[in-house]
């Protein structure tokens, strides 16, 4: 039976989160505040986090910094507003798998957290961590980039945009799609998010590596 953390200040939405997991076959802990979930995140008894951003004692976003900072691998999904557009940004930078905005459905919660367990527990083969294309190397397991011999740093989206071109060079992107596989929230398809980050990847791989298909999209040519 997986174990999750729940980590929400107000009662009523914990209450809703802890008896609709129990009825579908997970363990639950609450936590009220960051601080006690970064403790109990820490412990390794859990399978995942669902997190609040907004607790008291330490932000959401700060629980999320330390665990990464500290290598926890702990799968974790953010629970915010609607309105809080920079807070998702915030808080799939610091290393959060997702989210659900609120109010939320139950069953597309579970659904998420379903799909981030069994990703977890998928066996991969040693070969599959690390893609070669060209002189682009990108090790799946420590997450890492080397670009020409040398490594490069990137930001947890700017590594997941370019593992993903990685995985299928030559093919043209267009922004929706890289919208709903990467960021997977509801950007309006006009959001210029995906132009930015392919320029943040351009100034440090070089501008020929992701080639604009104009009118479409985008796709790594190496």
């Amino acid at each position: 039976m997986s174990h999750i953390l729940i980590a929400e200040d107000e009662f009523r939405i914990a209450s809703f989160l802890q008896k609709g997991l129990q009825a579908n076959g997970f363990a639950t802990t609450v936590a009220d505040d960051g601080i006690q979930a970064a403790y109990l995140a820490h412990t390794g008894s859990f399978d995942l986090l669902i997190l609040d951003l907004g607790l008291p004692g330490k932000h959401g976003i700060r629980v999320i910094e330390e665990l990464r900072g500290q290598g926890v691998p702990l799968p974790i999904i953010v629970l915010t507003v609607i309105q809080d557009v920079q807070d998702k940004v915030k808080a799939l930078e610091a290393g959060a798998n997702d989210y659900v905005t609120k109010p939320f459905s139950l069953d597309e919660l579970i659904a998420r957290i379903r799909v981030q367990l069994r990703y977890q527990r998928s066996p991969q083969p040693v070969e599959s961590m690390v893609l070669n294309v060209g002189e682009l190397q990108i090790d799946l397991r420590q997450r890492t980039v080397c670009w020409k011999g040398k490594m490069v740093e990137l930001s947890t989206r700017e590594f997941t945009l370019l593992e993903l071109l990685a995985r299928h060079p030559g093919r043209t992107w267009t922004r929706e799609d890289l919208l709903d596989n990467i960021w997977g929230y509801d950007y309006a398809p006009s959001s210029n998010i995906v132009d930015v980050y392919v320029g943040y990847l351009r100034k440090k791989l070089g501008q020929g590596v992701i080639k604009t298909v104009r009118g479409v999209g985008y796709s790594l040519e190496i």
